[in-house]
């Protein structure tokens, strides 16, 4: 049996919940498609978040990482294509701040996602969910873990495909911010199981 772990946050900055905490929880030791869900709820801080998941990962020994964050004012789903060696943007939840500084001193300047990414979109837009490639991770948490995992699995040489999704603000979310973008936690579970399912 294959294992997924499958990673959310904790609220962060004046999100007062995160849906990706929902997803984590709602989805963990469920079996979809080949894989049993391992999850793990992260704290949104720069010096913990990517120990917890290397942690998780030797707990483990998933055959596939998959991280979710949110991306409040986005409108789809997006699958992170890359993740760049910089941290740099607001406070984290210890009060810390980044400016221009690497991950990881001497680390290769990106990471790409390991995950079927393109699969996922198309997959996604058939079944009537927005979706569409990213870009860009950010320089928040999001990106450092992201490129914190994919750095271990490299320097550890396993065989683990692994990325990040980022997700839009739910829709109870929206309720307290009119006007921004939202998803209904349904259809992201929904999206998730898909996407793990097209591993």
């Amino acid at each position: 049996m294959k294992k997924l772990l499958l990673t959310g946050f904790e609220p962060f900055l004046d999100h007062a919940d995160n849906p990706t905490r929902l997803l984590a929880d709602t989805l963990d030791s469920e079996m979809i498609g080949e894989y049993v869900v391992k999850s793990a709820v992260l704290p949104v801080t720069f010096s913990e978040a990517a120990e917890v998941v290397v942690a998780k990962m030797k707990e483990y020994q998933p055959d596939a990482v998959m991280m979710l964050g949110l991306a409040a004012g986005r409108n789809r789903i997006t699958p992170e294509r890359v993740a760049i060696n910089c941290s740099d943007g607001d406070v984290d939840n210890n009060g810390v701040r980044k400016q221009d500084e690497p991950i990881i001193a001497d680390g290769p300047a990106a990471y790409f996602s390991t995950l079927p990414i393109r699969k996922y979109v198309d997959t996604l837009r058939e079944a009537g969910i927005p979706a569409a490639i990213s870009n860009t991770a950010g320089t928040y948490v999001c990106n450092n873990i992201m490129y914190q995992t994919l750095h271990y699995i490299e320097e550890k040489q396993l065989n683990a495909p692994a990325g990040f999704v980022h997700v839009p603000a739910s829709s109870q979310m929206a309720i307290a911010t009119p006007g921004v973008a939202s998803m209904s936690e349904a259809e992201m579970l929904r999206a998730v199981r898909l996407m793990i399912e097209g591993m």
